[in-house]
């Protein structure tokens, strides 16, 4: 918890404590008082057994009266005007306390997008080095048995060292997967991706310094997994100016990773229970959730009125905190956000 969230929450207790402590005396005072007016009125009553001999004591006893009813306006008084004030101060300490946290979840929901930024600026880069291999442009530009071999057990070299893919696809230009990483998992060569849109975005790229990419989505030739794939044209003699002869496609295991990001937001334990933090893509689909529950066909309405940032809350005390996306190094970001919804304690 920040040091403005730990001020507005002592402020909050010690005005309820403020509160508590003027009922108290003020109902002391006109405990008092009360005593003070039957005192008064008892005097009076001697006053008028005596006769004309308690005349002056009478006179002190309706002075008395007279103080005391001052006394309880006075305390009155003080009950409305204070507690109105009280009052206010609790409503303007707890809006300070919405607003800071208002403004530690969209910290959040920076922190979030920005991770998965950085996490897929690194794919942008796999892939378009990949592209360059040897043994990839090869098995394009001169096909055979053998060469096709080794460019599928180069690539599974490679996804024994990056685990974050499920599978990496090589394509020609007619969209046909001649060599895949894990044939054995995934036994993809001889399909034809030509109307995916990484592939047809990769094939009309400028260079091999660019690179193409996807919406998440459910690829069913890798078991039916949610991916980010990105794409580069694999080019002759793997230089980036060269003719294209295919398109290299990674397919980022995009779930667990994208699970781990939301997960790991910074909040309590208590927070947990009542909050859900998401990734949007451009289109508003919720391509992440905390809660582990994201099939890719949810959407969410952003109420952002053209903000980069912010949050707002609904009658029900929900608090919804959102950032756009950044991007990191050369990736954009692709439009995405990250969001936080909180209900209120």
């Amino acid at each position: 918890m920040s040091q403005s969230s730990i001020a507005v929450s002592d402020i909050i207790e010690r005005t309820g404590r403020a509160r508590n402590i003027t009922g108290e005396k003020v109902r002391d005072i006109q405990q008092v008082n009360a005593n003070l007016r039957m005192l008064a009125f008892n005097a009076l009553i001697e006053a008028k057994r005596v006769g004309e001999l308690g005349a002056g004591f009478a006179v002190v006893a309706d002075e008395v009266k007279s103080i005391s009813s001052h006394v309880d306006n006075l305390a009155r008084s003080l009950t409305t005007e204070l507690g109105g004030e009280i009052e206010s101060l609790e409503h303007l300490a707890c809006a300070m306390a919405e607003h800071a946290n208002g403004t530690r979840l969209v910290d959040l929901s920076l922190n979030a997008v920005e991770l998965i930024d950085r996490n897929l600026f690194e794919r942008t880069c796999d892939v378009r080095w990949w592209a360059t291999d040897a043994a990839v442009v090869d098995a394009l530009m001169s096909p055979s048995e053998d060469a096709t071999q080794y460019a599928c057990e180069r690539l599974g070299v490679i996804l024994g060292a990056y685990t974050v893919y499920l599978d990496l696809w090589l394509c020609d230009m007619q969209g046909n997967v001649v060599a895949n990483g894990r044939p054995g998992r995934y036994p993809v060569v001889g399909k034809n991706v030509a109307d995916r849109r990484w592939f047809r975005d990769a094939r009309n790229l400028m260079s091999g310094d660019d690179y193409a990419v996807d919406n998440v989505c459910v690829e069913r030739l890798v078991d039916n997994s949610q991916v980010a794939t990105y794409a580069a044209s694999v080019r002759e003699g793997g230089r980036a100016n060269g003719n294209p002869v295919g398109v290299l496609g990674i397919h980022f295991d995009w779930k667990p990773q994208a699970e781990a990001i939301v997960k790991g937001v910074r909040l309590t334990e208590a927070e947990r229970e009542r909050t859900r933090v998401m990734l949007t893509d451009a289109s508003g689909c919720i391509i992440a959730s905390s809660d582990g529950q994201c099939s890719l066909t949810e959407r969410m309405d952003l109420k952002t009125n053209n903000r980069n940032a912010g949050y707002y809350a609904d009658s029900k005390g929900v608090t919804t905190a959102f950032h756009c996306t950044p991007g990191y190094e050369t990736y954009d970001g692709l439009g995405w956000h990250g969001v936080i919804v909180q209900k209120s304690v």
